[in-house]
């Protein structure tokens, strides 16, 4: 496999480069905005009273997801979704692709009578939107269920794993990791992994557009995806230690008056 991409000025086996804002607004429970090259993803994570009618009674909670683009997020804008009379039929699979995803690997049980709501904005959209919007969703939620706990409004954790999700596909007989929209728009297969932590898979979509993919063709996009997933958690966790290296050596040297009071609080919200 030639991994020297001139498509696009990196490697055909990396993922592009994420960065992570934490609570980017203060009325969810947990945000993350994450962006993956140009793709940008606000998720937002809240927690309601009630279920839907089928599970009303049966002791147990739900989690669903709402997926939406904004009109100027791609490069030639859309309709916003409230002006239409119909529900976007691509928003409304990307929606249950991301619900089913979570519910996965979340015990229900844990918050009877309750709903969690996922609600994913796509900013930007360079491709990867729907795999994007999985991997922040699953952060966002680990994020919440964390607050959940220690505010008194579940009693256990709820999430048995992190889960990550990742596209591939094949341009011009080469196999690419993580398409843009360059990319994309060029494959003539493009698969979306979903995958847990422990690289169990949850979900694979996957279509050979213009001829047919073989099974030999298919185990090295699998594991070219599976790499791809494992780079994803390894960037996530990075962010994730500097953000709380960064944020405990401003405390220490706050307790030893190193640093200007007024300056704290600002600095640890910008991390």
């Amino acid at each position: 496999m030639n991994l020297n991409n001139s498509f696009v000025g990196r490697a055909n086996d990396m993922v592009r480069p994420i960065v992570l804002q934490y609570d980017v607004f203060g009325n969810a429970d947990a945000s993350v905005l994450l962006m993956q090259g140009n793709t940008k993803i606000l998720v937002s994570v809240t927690l309601q009273d009630g279920v839907p009618t089928f599970l009303k009674g049966q002791k147990q909670g739900w989690l669903s997801a709402e997926y939406s683009m904004l009109p100027c997020a791609p490069q030639k804008r859309v309709a916003r979704e409230s002006s239409q009379q119909n529900k976007n039929s691509r928003s409304v699979e990307i929606s249950r692709l991301i619900g089913r995803s979570l519910r996965s690997v979340v015990d229900v049980c844990a918050f009877p009578d309750k709903t969690v709501w996922i609600d994913c904005d796509v900013l930007s959209a360079d491709g990867g939107t729907r795999v994007a919007a999985i991997t922040a969703a699953s952060l966002a939620l680990k994020i919440a269920q964390s607050r959940w706990i220690n505010s008194g409004k579940i009693s256990k954790n709820f999430l048995k794993e992190d889960i990550a999700a990742i596209s591939v596909g094949v341009v011009n007989d080469k196999i690419h990791l993580d398409l843009d929209y360059a990319l994309d728009s060029n494959a003539s297969t493009d698969f979306n992994f979903v995958v847990t932590r422990s690289l169990k898979l949850i979900e694979i979509q996957g279509t050979a557009e213009k001829e047919p993919l073989s099974l030999e063709m298919f185990e090295e996009l699998k594991k070219v995806a599976l790499s791809g997933i494992q780079q994803v958690f390894d960037s996530i966790d990075k962010d994730i230690q500097i953000k709380e290296l960064v944020k405990n050596n401003l405390n220490q040297n706050l307790k030893e008056n190193k640093i200007p009071l007024f300056s704290i609080a600002n600095r640890l919200n910008n991390i």
